[in-house]
């Protein structure tokens, strides 16, 4: 398997470096860059087309396995591939619908953002387009989470469920390299949990996204030199909500707890907190919650004093502390997830702290 995912992080790291690096020149002779001023804090104006080359990085090497998959099983050559993945072949080769369903759910979003990004357009629209989205995955092919509750609130939950992490990495992309980098650490959490489920399509389609990911941050890490804009944003939250679904945390026949299914919720605690806190000041603020603005928490850490690198990287460190747990949460009684909930608490009360503390000499 430790080929696999070399070769699966490895692979998108490089097209995505590549792509990343040929949009930046595009973006910049063709002025589709992000201007500075309002709440922004670049001086200078950024190039955009970040999420085309995260978008394709995936694309390709998802696409391309399902088919490589497809022709190996009818044509009978399988020689060629690593043993560990033989004995998936037939179930890899039957995903070409699923790919699909979920690629083309991400083009959808991509074109969504693509066009905000040249002309903003309504929060509600954006909703809507994703909740449209959200529902064809859940209703149309099955993608559904918290199944044994029953087919109504297992759509609903779900569909939410997309559409607030979703929104969570969009809120989150408002700091160079924050939510390229927190969203890589969750796909690798993610990918490790349905590798130990013994799943393999889940967790190559993780990989692809880690490796996507941190070929773009090479360019995004602060000083960013180019960004994802809600084309990659939006893509990057619908695919690691989806992979989440996707993921085996439940299965009595493993000896995997109940427990599990809320591992997504600690992977993910760090963005859902910036997204809901945003929303509640600027609702105190008597702003729409939709509204940008510089109350994300990261902002808010810079205003204490750190750097725009050190509060991006607290920031990293606090996700993976929070998150990393939810590992093996799957795997323990319920007196241990007990244990890593409050874990995960802690984390993300420090953030609190940290960020709402008073600076040296205020009242």
């Amino acid at each position: 398997m430790s080929a696999v995912v070399a070769a699966a992080v490895a692979g998108s790291f490089v097209l995505s470096l590549i792509l990343t690096l040929a949009m930046r020149g595009w973006a910049r002779r063709r002025g589709f860059v992000d201007r500075p001023g309002g709440h922004k804090e670049h001086a200078e104006p950024v190039a955009l087309g970040g999420g085309v080359a995260i978008f394709l990085a995936v694309l390709v090497p998802i696409l391309g396995g399902v088919l490589a998959a497809k022709w190996a099983v009818a044509t009978g050559h399988v020689d060629w591939l690593p043993e560990y993945v033989r004995p998936h072949l037939d179930g890899l080769a039957g995903k070409f619908g699923l790919v699909s369903a979920i690629l083309g759910g991400a083009f959808a979003l991509h074109v969504l953002g693509l066009i905000d990004d040249v002309r903003p357009l309504g929060p509600w629209a954006k909703l809507l387009a994703q909740a449209v989205v959200a529902l064809l995955l859940t209703v149309g092919f099955e993608i559904r989470a918290v199944e044994a509750l029953g087919v109504v609130p297992s759509v609903v939950l779900t569909s939410l469920w997309i559409v607030l992490v979703i929104n969570a990495f969009n809120f989150l992309d408002n700091i160079d390299g924050l939510s390229a980098g927190v969203a890589a650490i969750a796909a690798s959490i993610f990918a490790c949990s349905a590798m130990l489920a013994g799943q393999i399509f889940v967790p190559a389609m993780a990989w692809v996204l880690v490796g996507a990911l941190l070929g773009f941050l090479v360019f995004n890490f602060s000083p960013a030199s180019i960004f994802m804009g809600d084309a990659g944003s939006m893509v990057v939250g619908y695919l690691l909500a989806v992979l989440t679904v996707l993921t085996t945390y439940y299965d009595p026949t493993q000896q995997l707890s109940p427990v599990g299914v809320l591992a997504p919720l600690i992977v993910l605690a760090i963005p859902l907190y910036d997204v809901l806190s945003v929303i509640v000041h600027r609702l105190r603020a008597g702003q729409s919650p939709f509204r940008g603005d510089r109350r994300h928490f990261s902002h808010r850490l810079v205003k204490r004093g750190m750097t725009t690198r050190s509060a991006v990287l607290t920031i990293y460190l606090a996700t993976a502390a929070a998150s990393i747990s939810a590992i093996v949460l799957p795997r323990v009684e319920w007196s241990v997830a007990g244990l890593i909930f409050v874990q995960c608490l802690c984390v993300v009360l420090i953030i609190a702290i940290l960020e709402h503390a008073p600076t040296s000499g205020s009242s």
